[in-house]
C-alpha cells in the first residue's frame, strides 16, 4: 500500500486528463502533487441537490434548473452571443454565451434536454443564465441528481470547475486506498474536539446535504477549522523554531549607562508620556541580556515611537556600539536622519546617512568613516544593507514601519548584521496599530511593546463625512484655509490596484485645482516621481512655499508638516481603514485644531458607510485596526499581498481568530512533547518558505 509519502510523490500527470499543459495551470495554483489536490480546498459550496422551476426562479438566485431547448440562435448586438431558449413546461429561460464554438451550437440543437446550473438575470427577453454550467442529458428521467453539496474551487483562467472537480475527486480515491500522515497527536485532537485528518478532508470536499446550511455562508466549516488550526499551528511553530535559533546567538550585553539619555531627555522641550517610559524600558531589559533582542514597539500615529527607538539608539552607543536605522521610503529615511542629527550633534555624535541617490564621493567617505567607527548612527534606506557596507561594530538595528519591507530584504539584513558571532539587537517600529490576533500571528517570535497614549496637548483630528456633490463647498474651504496661512493636503486613492492610474488622477485633480485656485501654490507627489523629486516637493511643502499639496497614498508614511491642518481624502471607501487612519495622520502634528474630510462618492454601500462612520466616530488606531480586520481581513490590513509577509492557504484571521489561544497552547504542547512532527507539520503547509518566515 502506498504511503503518505508516495502521494506525495505521485505526478499530476499520473491522473486522467491531466497533461503537461494542464499540470502547469495547476502548479500556478500551487498544487504539485496528489497531496496538494487534497489541500487544495473549496471556497465555496453550491446546492446542486434539487431541481428548481422555471416559474419559482428570482433574480439573483443560484439555481439548478431543467428543460428541453426551443430554439438556439447566434445573435447579433454589441456582442455577438449563442442564444439558447429552454422550457420546462412552467415557464421559459434564456442560456446566454458570449464565447462559444460551433461544436456547442450544434449540440444544443432544438428537443434535446439540458441540465444547468447558473445566477438567474433578468435580460432582454425576460430570465437569462449568463454561461452557466451545463450538461446534455441522453437519458433525462434517470439522470442522477447530486446528494450532496457541490464544492466550488479556487480557479485560474482556462481551468474549469468541472474539470477541477473532477481530478480532485481522482485524488480522494487515492485517499481511500492509502494512509495519509495525521500529524496532529491524538491527545490533541480529542483536546480541541478535532476528527482525524482523513475523515476531515472527505468531509470538505464532499459534505453531505445534511450539513449545516450555514455552509454555505462560509460561516462554519469544522472541517475547515481543523485545518485552519493546523495551518496556523505549522506558521507559530516555525516562528518559534526561529525564535529558538535566534536566542542560541549571541548579542551584544549592553550595561545601563543613563548619561546620554540623561542629557538627551534634557534637551527635549517635553517629558516621556507613561508608555514611551514603559516601552524604553522593555527595551533596555532586553539589550542587558546576551540573547538578540527581537522586539516589536508599535504605537499610533504620533505617539512618540522615534523618541523611544532615540534612547535605545543611545544606550547601544553609550557602550561603544553602532547603530542602523532602516526606513522604507527615502522620504521617510530622510526625516529620521533630520531628526536624529539634530539630536544627536547637540551631544556630540557622528550620525551618518546613506542612500541609493547619494554621489559616489559622498558615499566612499560615509562608508570610509561607518568601516572605522566614526559615523556612530547611520540612517537609510535598504542600502544600509548593500554589498560593500561594513560596520565597524554594529549592535543595534531599528526597522521603521516593518511590514514595508519584503521578507527576502529583512532576511538578507538579519544574516548581513551578524559580524564575528555578533547578532545585534533588532527593534521593529510600526506606526499601524496591530490587532492582537494579527500580532499572536504574524509577530509571534517578536516580544512587543505597545504605545497606547498621546503626548499630552495633542489635539484629535476632527474627521467629516462629505459627498462629492458637495465638491465645490470642499474646496472653498481648503482656500479659506491656505489664505489663513495653513497648509493642506488633497488625497488622490487607489484606482484598481493601478499606481498608473493613480498618478492619472492625482495630476487631473492637481490641474483641475490650479484652475479653480489659481493664487494658490499647488504641489503635486506621486509614487512615479524620482526619488529626488519627491524629497524636493515635500521640502517645500515643509518650508511652506507649497500652500496645497495633491499626493497619492504615497505620503502615508512621509515627512512631519506641522502647519498643514486640514487634508481632503478622495474616494475614502477605496481604502482600508488602517491605511485612513495612517493617512489622517499626516495633519495634526501643531498645536492648532486639525480637520479631515473625506470625499466619499455616492451611492455608498451599507459595508463602506460602517467603515467610514468608524473613521468619523474614533480616533483610536487600535479600535479602528481591530474593525478593519474584522471588515477586509489580514492580508489587507498589513499590506501582506505584496510584501509577502504573511500568506495563508485555508485560515483567515478574520473568520479564525478564535483558533489563535488554543494555537498558542498546542504549540507549546508540541515543543515539549512532540518534538518529531514539528518539521513534518511545517513542510506540508510551508515547504521551502519557513525560511523567510519574519526574519
Amino acid at each position: 500500500m502506498p504511503t503518505s509519502q508516495a502521494l506525495n510523490n505521485v505526478k499530476l500527470t499520473s491522473l486522467k486528463g491531466v497533461g503537461p499543459a494542464l499540470a502547469l495551470k495547476l502548479n500556478e495554483l500551487g498544487i504539485h502533487n496528489v497531496q496538494d489536490l487534497l489541500f487544495h480546498l473549496p471556497s465555496r459550496y453550491e446546492d446542486r441537490t434539487r431541481i428548481l422551476s422555471i416559474r419559482s426562479l428570482k433574480v439573483g438566485q443560484l439555481a439548478q434548473i431543467q428543460g428541453e431547448v426551443v430554439k438556439c440562435a447566434v445573435q447579433f448586438g454589441k456582442r455577438r452571443s449563442l442564444h439558447c431558449t429552454i422550457t420546462d413546461k412552467t415557464g421559459f429561460i434564456g442560456l446566454r454565451f458570449f464565447h462559444f464554438s460551433a461544436a456547442q451550437k450544434n449540440a444544443l440543437a432544438a428537443g434535446c434536454v439540458v441540465r444547468c446550473f447558473g445566477e438567474v438575470r433578468y435580460g432582454r427577453h425576460g430570465f437569462e443564465l449568463y454561461h452557466p454550467e451545463y450538461k446534455i442529458l441522453k437519458d433525462p428521467i434517470n439522470e442522477p441528481i447530486a446528494d450532496t453539496l457541490t464544492p466550488v474551487y479556487p480557479a485560474s483562467e482556462g481551468l474549469q470547475q468541472t474539470r477541477l472537480r473532477s481530478i480532485i475527486s481522482q485524488a480522494r480515491e487515492l485517499l481511500q486506498r492509502c494512509s495519509i500522515d495525521d500529524y496532529l497527536p491524538l491527545d490533541l485532537r480529542q483536546r480541541f474536539g478535532f476528527a482525524p485528518l482523513e475523515e476531515v478532508l472527505n468531509l470538505i470536499h464532499q459534505p453531505s446535504i445534511d450539513s449545516s446550511s450555514q455552509w454555505l455562508l462560509q460561516e462554519s466549516n469544522p472541517g475547515h477549522k481543523r485545518l485552519a488550526f493546523e495551518e496556523l499551528l505549522s506558521h507559530r511553530l516555525c516562528m518559534r523554531l526561529s525564535r529558538v535559533t535566534s536566542n542560541q546567538k549571541l548579542a551584544p550585553q549592553l550595561q545601563l549607562n543613563g548619561q546620554l539619555s540623561h542629557d538627551f531627555l534634557e534637551l527635549l522641550p517635553f517629558t516621556l508620556t507613561k508608555g514611551q517610559q514603559l516601552a524604553s524600558l522593555d527595551i533596555n531589559n532586553d539589550m542587558t541580556t546576551s540573547r538578540p533582542m527581537l522586539r516589536l514597539l508599535q504605537g499610533d500615529v504620533g505617539s512618540g515611537k522615534t523618541v523611544v527607538a532615540a534612547l535605545s539608539a543611545l544606550n547601544a552607543i553609550n557602550n561603544g556600539y553602532q547603530v542602523a536605522i532602516m526606513a522604507p521610503t527615502e522620504i521617510l529615511a530622510e526625516q529620521h536622519f533630520r531628526n536624529f542629527q539634530q539630536w544627536f550633534n547637540a551631544l556630540g555624535l557622528n550620525v551618518g546617512w546613506l542612500s541609493g541617490k547619494i554621489k559616489a564621493a559622498a558615499r566612499r567617505k560615509q562608508l570610509a568613516e561607518l568601516s572605522s567607527g566614526e559615523t556612530q548612527l547611520l540612517v537609510g534606506t535598504h542600502a544600509l544593507f548593500q554589498e560593500g557596507v561594513i560596520y565597524s561594530r554594529l549592535g543595534l538595528i531599528i526597522i521603521d514601519e516593518q511590514h514595508r519591507f519584503g521578507v527576502h530584504q529583512r532576511l538578507a539584513l538579519r544574516e548581513k548584521a551578524a559580524k564575528d558571532e555578533i547578532t545585534p539587537h533588532q527593534l521593529v517600529m510600526t506606526a499601524t496599530p496591530i490587532p492582537r490576533t494579527l500580532a499572536m500571528s504574524a509577530y509571534a517570535d517578536l516580544d512587543c511593546s505597545v504605545i497606547n497614549e498621546l503626548p499630552p496637548g495633542r489635539i484629535p483630528i476632527n474627521t467629516a463625512l462629505i459627498s462629492n456633490d458637495r465638491r465645490d463647498q470642499v474646496v472653498e474651504r481648503i482656500e479659506k484655509a491656505c489664505s489663513a496661512g495653513n497648509q493642506a493636503y488633497w488625497v488622490c486613492t487607489l484606482i484598481e490596484e493601478s499606481e498608473e492610474l493613480e498618478c492619472q488622477a492625482a495630476e487631473v485633480t492637481c490641474q483641475q485645482l490650479r484652475e479653480q485656485l489659481p493664487h494658490l501654490v499647488i504641489g503635486l507627489i506621486h509614487g512615479r516621481l524620482k526619488p529626488a523629486e519627491k524629497v524636493a516637493i515635500m521640502d517645500s511643502f515643509k518650508n511652506a512655499e507649497i500652500h496645497l499639496l495633491v499626493a497619492t497614498t504615497v505620503i502615508e508614511v512621509g515627512v512631519d508638516v506641522p502647519n498643514a491642518n486640514l487634508m481632503v481624502i478622495e474616494n475614502p471607501e477605496r481604502l482600508g481603514l488602517a491605511q485612513l487612519h495612517q493617512l489622517r495622520g499626516r495633519v495634526g502634528r501643531g498645536l492648532v485644531a486639525s480637520h479631515c474630510i473625506m470625499l466619499y462618492q455616492t451611492p455608498l454601500s451599507e459595508h463602506s458607510k460602517k467603515r467610514l462612520i468608524v473613521m468619523r466616530e474614533s480616533t483610536d488606531g487600535f479600535y479602528i485596526a481591530e474593525k478593519d480586520l474584522e471588515l477586509r481581513g489580514p492580508g489587507q490590513v498589513l499590506g501582506t499581498q505584496q510584501t509577502g509577509m504573511m500568506s495563508f492557504k485555508i485560515a483567515d484571521l478574520s473568520v479564525d481568530a478564535d483558533l489563535l489561544d488554543d494555537v498558542q497552547a498546542a504549540s507549546e504542547i508540541i515543543m515539549s512533547e512532540h518534538p518529531e512532527i514539528i518539521e513534518p507539520l511545517i513542510q506540508r503547509w510551508l515547504g521551502g518558505s519557513e525560511h523567510y518566515i519574519n526574519v
